[in-house]
């Protein structure tokens, strides 16, 4: 089934960051326009609540559901799940499992979800031939959540093959416990952690707060919110991520592949480039790439990926992204850092909840009703 419209999607009953309401509108100084690739959304599969995905062995694109199967994508849809935990989870709130990821070998299989009592968990499962191997399960890494919001929950290998652990704020709204600004905690923050040199894991001698008493080692970067979905440029290995705003603004955020970690997006100081509550900014506060208002229909970014796959040329390059509540696919053009134009694709997903990168390079957007969608040329 092939969808081609601009219509806006209609909020749904069940919303992972639907106490989080912003925008689509453009920044204060929208970057010149481009013309926009023609794209349509091919929907290859429906599935219950479609929440994340990876590429997986064998050129195979896997989904997870939020309430705890993971299944595997073929040319007749979703086969049956290859993995279930739905019963060590729950979808209250905005928990659930809420992240897949494959080391670069396929090696190793790592589920990111919340337990029964809310704690964020990370496990990992050896894979051989394909296939998980469930008697392999260990836990990785847990972090006991005061609410039961702003899970954050992405996780991603980078190209430097550690594992990236994106961990909101703790929830309830406005950050009450400070925790974004907190280095004493890992609410609120990118995580970076080797799990294959230690146990459970081990700490990259590199990490920026290593060498500080007064800052969790585990740290990559901090000052987010909801960190809701971070990727890594498949050409140049750059990050990014698409940080939810609280009442009125929506942030890309951006680190170059070459960075050293510590970067301080902010939150709760800041929301985009503006001081959140009369906040002040932090003297290393990183700004947002990209930040669209509350004047649209928008409510909550869904950070995506640069597209580097082959089927649509004229998209080579360019970020894309999403917002739960308005569903227009939009893209962004940069360059060293700085965005160079904007694009509307002028096709909606829908409530989009997520994006998945296959190994090909090409993209697919989960919409949490149930559809799974290929972005492919007109």
């Amino acid at each position: 089934m092939k969808v081609r419209t601009r219509s806006s999607a209609i909020i749904g009953t069940i919303c992972l960051v639907a106490s989080l309401t912003l925008a689509t509108a453009f920044a204060d100084e929208p970057a010149a326009p481009r013309q926009a690739a023609e794209v349509t959304l091919e929907q290859v599969a429906t599935a219950q609540n479609p929440i994340a995905g990876a590429a997986g062995p064998g050129d195979t694109v896997w989904i997870a559901e939020r309430a705890g199967t993971v299944r595997v994508l073929g040319d007749d849809g979703l086969g049956q799940p290859v993995l279930d935990i739905s019963d060590e989870t729950t979808t209250d709130g905005e928990r659930g499992l809420l992240g897949i990821a494959f080391d670069n070998e396929f090696a190793h299989f790592y589920i990111s979800f919340t337990d029964l009592e809310g704690t964020s968990t990370v496990d990992e499962f050896a894979v051989q031939d394909g296939s998980i191997q469930p008697d392999t399960r260990r836990t990785v890494i847990t972090q006991t959540q005061p609410y039961s919001n702003h899970n954050g929950g992405d996780i991603k290998i980078g190209p430097d093959g550690y594992l990236y652990i994106a961990l909101g704020d703790g929830g309830s709204g406005g950050d009450p416990h400070g925790n974004g600004q907190n280095l004493d905690t890992l609410l609120g923050k990118l995580l970076r952690i080797d799990p294959s040199g230690g146990e459970p894991y081990a700490i990259p001698p590199d990490n920026p707060f290593v060498n500080d008493p007064n800052a969790k080692d585990e740290i990559w970067a901090y000052g987010l919110r909801n960190p809701w979905r971070f990727s890594f440029d498949a050409g140049t290995g750059d990050l990014l991520i698409g940080d939810v705003g609280q009442t009125a603004w929506e942030e890309i955020d951006w680190a170059p592949a070459d960075s050293d970690g510590g970067e301080n997006y902010g939150w709760s100081g800041m929301e985009g480039n503006h001081p959140f509550r009369g906040g002040t900014e932090p003297a290393n506060h990183v700004p947002p790439v990209h930040e669209y208002d509350r004047n649209g229909l928008g409510c909550s970014v869904t950070g995506g990926y640069v597209y580097r796959g082959e089927a649509i040329p004229d998209l080579k390059g360019q970020y894309v992204f999403s917002d739960y509540c308005d569903g227009t696919v939009r893209t962004l053009q940069m360059e060293d850092g700085e965005v160079t134009g904007e694009s509307d694709l002028g096709v909606n997903g829908g409530e989009v909840i997520s994006f998945v990168e296959g190994g090909d390079g090409e993209l697919y957007v989960l919409a949490i009703g149930g559809s799974v969608f290929r972005i492919d040329p007109a």
